[in-house]
């Protein structure tokens, strides 16, 4: 199979930001709005397509990734705590904290599995190649459950459509890992490589960060320092590569009503001024119409 190439005129910048690091879309059906946050400005964004209206929404530390909640509002993690934000009232509600003992590490990514537990993942934020990084599981009583150690960079996550393997991607080891994924109990085993990026993409830079799963089974990976996103077929093979405008595109999701619009989010972080000038777009928000549909993320049930 020959892989196929996105680029150019394909890629739509629609909305022109600055954020330092957009990270977590997720589509609202019901609204046809993209939820989306900039992690370091502390910030929750609402992006409306139609208007291109986005509204923001301002926190008291980082928030480093987003779900919507079944409940109405949004669950999420902050630097070390999961939390409920209602963004009608703007009220901020923490949960259960990890990790006081190792102040270095923070919370990263995070997403819903088919029942509506929330799972997320933990990275040192200054020595991001540490293995100190753990990954969790919050169920619907919000009772935290430890699943995995010596991970690191806990990163994108996502679920087959048959929802018996759960992915999670380990930035710094260079890989998306596949897991045996048992639905009734949210247990996770047999972990194994998935798909490991290419020595070329590894050797200028690049890491695997955020990533979704459509409704064909096929993974699309935003590998982090090349300006990609990679459609990985469910063996693990690319079968086709969208080439950004920009090197940090750190996230995606599928929107719009028929749920084949891929909403790209992007950064600005550890950009040099000379990087900055030669991709001005760094940090802004981008769709792609792929023709695919993808699958809508499952609400937090708690």
């Amino acid at each position: 199979m020959t892989s196929q190439e996105i680029s150019g005129d394909a890629i739509d910048c629609v909305l022109p930001s600055q954020a330092n690091v957009g990270e977590s879309p997720v589509w609202h059906p019901a609204d046809q709005r993209l939820y989306w946050i900039d992690i370091q400005e502390c910030k929750i964004h609402r992006f409306d397509p139609k208007s291109k209206r986005n509204e923001t929404f301002s926190l008291p530390e980082i928030v480093t990734c987003i779900q919507l909640r079944a409940n109405g509002g949004l669950v999420l993690t902050l630097k070390k705590d999961f939390a409920i934000f209602d963004p009608a009232s703007q009220t901020l509600e923490r949960l259960s904290a990890v990790e006081t003992d190792q102040p270095a590490n923070r919370f990263n990514d995070g997403k819903c599995d088919p029942q509506g537990r929330f799972w997320a993942g933990t990275m040192d934020a200054k020595e991001w190649k540490k293995p100190s990084g753990h990954l969790y599981r919050m169920d619907a009583s919000h009772r935290v459950t430890l699943m995995r150690s010596q991970v690191i960079c806990a990163n994108g996550s996502g679920w087959s459509p048959d929802g018996r393997t759960m992915y999670h991607t380990e930035s710094f080891r260079y890989a998306i890992f596949a897991y045996d994924f048992d639905p009734a109990t949210g247990i996770i085993e047999n972990r194994r490589v998935f798909a490991e990026i290419s020595d070329e993409d590894r050797a200028a830079g690049g890491f695997p960060d955020g990533m979704t799963v459509d409704a064909q089974g096929f993974v699309w990976s935003n590998l982090v320092g090349v300006g990609k996103i990679i459609r990985l077929d469910p063996a693990g093979k690319v079968e086709r590569t969208v080439i950004m405008p920009v090197p940090r595109a750190t996230d995606c999701t599928f929107g719009g009503p028929d749920l084949e619009t891929l909403y790209i989010t992007s950064a600005r972080e550890t950009m040099t001024p000379q990087q900055l000038q030669q991709f001005p777009m760094s940090g802004s928000l981008f769709a792609v119409e792929t023709g695919i549909r993808g699958t809508l993320a499952t609400p937090f049930a708690g």
